[in-house]
Formats: structure tokens, sequence, C-alpha cells
């Protein structure tokens, strides 16, 4: 495994960071020397794990309200992450939920609140960051999926919001690049978080398709202060993809079918589902 880029003493926010992707980001962070600010819209826990992560690492961490469908909460963060820390130099754009079920049953509040937080917390959060860092520059790394670049039955609204941000995130990375702003789509696959708890992948395919957040930490932290657009966890099941969108439709199709991946979002394991789903309504 490749070392963690030193961020020096870099400030680093991040949405969502409460628990999974975004709490074991704050530690990779935390260990390559960066000061970090965590949001989330459960205060008490954001709290907690900062403290927590704070204690495991010896760095810098703290942990703020944040409700990144609101324009002024997201204000309200960087400018407390910037009192506390110094001026803004990395946001990662994580926060997201994935509801799985037939578009038809879902209601019209859960589209609407999808697209709020997975889309639209996103574009708030990039223009308030870029606008930050105009003078000294900075990276904004969003969290996508490769659900972003493909299409799964039962995750319709997931996927809009997903392709919606690798679009957005490609054109903002040619925008902002001549400006010393880097911007990086971060694509991971299948997560062994609570969100895709219940999936019904095919065995086969699950050692390349599910990665651990750790994971995904470390190739956030290395995308800061690079190059690339977008990046893919694990990255043969990116290229995997890559590869399919080339076929023809009819025959992409017949494969997912054959392979089960059509219904890997459909015929999910209703206990393990429904715990994160009673989170989302709470």
């Amino acid at each position: 495994m490749n070392a963690i880029p030193r961020q020096g003493s870099r400030v680093v926010a991040i949405t969502g960071g409460a628990r999974g992707i975004g709490k074991a980001t704050a530690a990779e962070f935390l260990r390559a020397g960066a000061r970090v600010a965590l949001g989330d819209i459960d205060t008490e826990l954001v709290e907690k794990t900062a403290a927590e992560l704070a204690d495991t690492t010896g760095g810098v961490a703290c942990g703020l309200p944040l409700d990144v469908t609101d324009r002024s909460s997201f204000s309200s963060f960087l400018d407390a992450v910037e009192e506390r820390l110094g001026p803004l130099g990395a946001l990662v754009n994580n926060a997201g939920i994935m509801p799985t079920g037939s578009f038809t049953d879902e209601t019209d509040a859960m589209t609407d609140r999808m697209v709020a937080i997975n889309l639209s917390g996103v574009l708030n959060g990039s223009k308030l960051a870029a606008r930050r860092m105009a003078g000294h520059g900075g990276h904004i790394v969003n969290v996508a999926s490769l659900a972003g670049e493909s299409a799964f039955p039962g995750l319709a609204t997931y996927c809009a919001t997903k392709h919606a941000v690798v679009g957005f995130s490609e054109a903002l990375h040619l925008e902002l690049g001549g400006h010393g702003i880097g911007v990086t789509a971060v694509l991971p696959g299948v997560v062994h978080t609570e969100l895709s708890a219940g999936h019904s992948t095919p065995k086969w395919i699950r050692p390349i398709a599910e990665v651990e957040p750790e994971d995904v930490a470390i190739a956030i932290v290395a995308a800061v202060g690079g190059e690339r657009a977008t990046v893919s966890v694990p990255r043969a099941l990116g290229a995997m993809i890559k590869i399919a969108s080339a076929l023809p439709d009819r025959m992409r199709h017949r494969i997912a079918h054959a392979a089960h991946f059509d219904t890997a979002f459909t015929r999910v394991d209703a206990d393990a589902r429904q715990a994160y789903h009673r989170r989302l309504q709470a």
C-alpha cells in the first residue's frame, strides 16, 4: 500500500464526518498531519467522533454542526472551521444517503431529500469552498460512487444524483484548475458501511467490488494536491464499468442480468436495510 501523502498543516473540512467514510477519512488526514473539522447533522455524534479521533491520532480535530442542504448552515460551518483551525485547504463533500427500493414507491419527500443531500449539498459546499480558496488555492473532493457511471435498479434517484456529481466535478475540475484549486471526484464501489448493508451483489464479484471505508479514505487523501479529475475505488471495478459502458445497451443489460447486478439492490436483506432506513426517517 502506498504511503499516506503528508498534508502538513493543511486544514481539511469533511461533511458527513460522524461515521463511515467521513470518519475514516478524518482519521487518515489526521495521521497525515492535517488539522480536521468534521461536520454532520448529528451534532452529538460528530463531536464524540472528533474527540475520539483526536485522542487516538494525537491530531487536531473538531466536530461541528452542519446541514449540507442549507447554504447558511454550510457557510457557518466553514466560518467556524477557519476560525478554529485556519484558512480552508481542502473540502471533502462526503455527506450522502442511499435508500433502496422501487422509484415509484419512493416518497416525494425522500426523492427531494436525496437530491438535496447528495447533489445540492455538493454544489453548496463546492461554491462556498472555491470562493474561500480563491486567494490561496486548495482542493475539493466530491465523494460520488461507481453508481455515478453505471445504473442499478432499486437506486434510481441515488444513481441520478451520483451521475450529476461526477459530471459536475469533471466540469469544475476544468473550470478551477487554472486558479490553483483542484477538484476530484472519488467513486467508491460497494463500501462496508451501514449505507450499503443488505445488498445482494454476487459473491464472486465481491472481492473486486467491495471496499472498506479506510480504502476510500486513502484514495481521498492521495487525491488532495494531485491532478486527477476522477478516482475509482477499487480501480479494477472502475475499469470494468468503463469497458462495459462501451458495449451496446442490449448486450450490457444482458450481462448485468446474467451476473445478477440488476437485482443487487432490489433483492436485499430487508432486516439489514431496515436499521438504515429507520435512521433516515428519524
